[in-house]
């Protein structure tokens, strides 16, 4: 190479400071944010725990609403019992039946606590026996009994022996029901099914409960290498657990919200189903056993209850399992 060449010195030390690319600043990574990969938010598993969720949650509150139906119902039964009695009047040859309720209406108000005596007409009297007879009685024509209505003031307790006494020696063919026998029946049937349905909604509350240590696990085993490097690198079991906790909290959430719209959707269409028919003898009947199918606003209050219930039991029962899942991994690595 000649001397003309040869770059110069000056232009050697010029060049050189331009030559040079700016030096860049390196990106930090992005921290590791609660939550997001630990536990992957969608995927099969927690589609399916919601589903799972929302069935046992519905069927729960569905079991609550029904024993909530049942206790009032029951309730309804003693009070009514206890402001209302019957007397039956049966019909036979030689009878006049006018006076025979004339005889009895005042036997019974001689009786203190006794408020009113209401004959039922025979529109009403057939009304009653349509479910079973049918529609176009001819009461005239049948050997029916007429009935009274012996309504009692609030707190008293005539003295009913007496009163059958006196019925039955004055009044050819007469007796007195106070529905004793009947509403001990239907109140023992009543507490059974309280009984029966408590019992099934723990067993719910049991299955759900298995349901999220089973799902808590296949999420620990489909991130067991997550979970591997976060131990490994020091993050406790505290940590850890904390991210399957919030995340199977929002799953519980989800699932038990669907569930218990649910149930309070089914027993809005019921009860407005059972308004519309209590002009019927069918609706009638079934009034008097299972109520209006409305529950009052206690019986959603606890419905909201059981929804809360369930997120917090869901997350809890899954924080209990990651917790004991480490700790054995760290068991075992000692």
């Amino acid at each position: 190479m000649t001397d003309k060449e040869k770059p110069s010195k000056s232009a050697t030390k010029t060049a050189t400071p331009a030559a040079k690319a700016p030096v860049k600043p390196k990106r930090q990574p992005k921290p590791l944010r609660s939550g997001q990969s630990i536990v992957p938010r969608e995927s099969v598993a927690s589609t399916a725990l919601i589903f799972v969720i929302g069935i046992m949650t519905f069927l729960a509150c569905l079991t609550l609403g029904a024993v909530s139906m049942v206790n009032t119902s029951a309730a309804k039964w003693q009070n009514d019992i206890s402001r209302e009695v019957t007397i039956q009047i049966r019909p036979f040859d030689d009878l006049e039946m006018t006076k025979a309720i004339r005889d009895a209406s005042n036997i019974a108000l001689q009786f203190s606590g006794v408020s009113k005596v209401t004959a039922l007409n025979d529109a009403e009297t057939a009304r009653l026996l349509e479910p079973w007879l049918g529609a176009g009685l001819q009461l005239d024509e049948l050997p029916v009994p007429r009935l009274l209505r012996v309504t009692l003031a609030d707190g008293a307790k005539p003295d009913f022996v007496k009163m059958r006494e006196q019925l039955e020696a004055q009044v050819p063919g007469s007796t007195l029901d106070d529905h004793r026998t009947w509403v001990d029946r239907l109140t023992t049937m009543a507490l059974t099914m309280v009984g029966i349905g408590s019992t099934v909604f723990l067993l719910m509350m049991a299955a759900t409960v298995t349901t999220v240590i089973f799902a808590t696990r296949g999420a620990m085993a489909g991130n067991k290498d997550v979970v591997d490097v976060l131990h490994f690198v020091g993050a406790d079991s505290k940590f850890i657990s904390g991210q399957f906790q919030k995340h199977f909290l929002i799953l519980g959430l989800k699932g038990a919200a669907c569930g218990a719209l649910g149930a309070i959707i089914l027993f809005v269409i019921l009860g407005i189903w059972s308004s519309s028919s209590l002009a019927t003898p069918e609706g009638d009947q079934i009034s008097a056993l299972f109520g209006t199918f409305s529950l009052s606003w206690s019986g959603y209050f606890w419905m909201i209850i059981v929804l809360i219930m369930v997120a917090i039991l869901t997350a809890v029962t899954s924080s209990i399992t990651v917790r004991r899942q480490v700790n054995n991994l760290q068991n075992y690595r000692k």
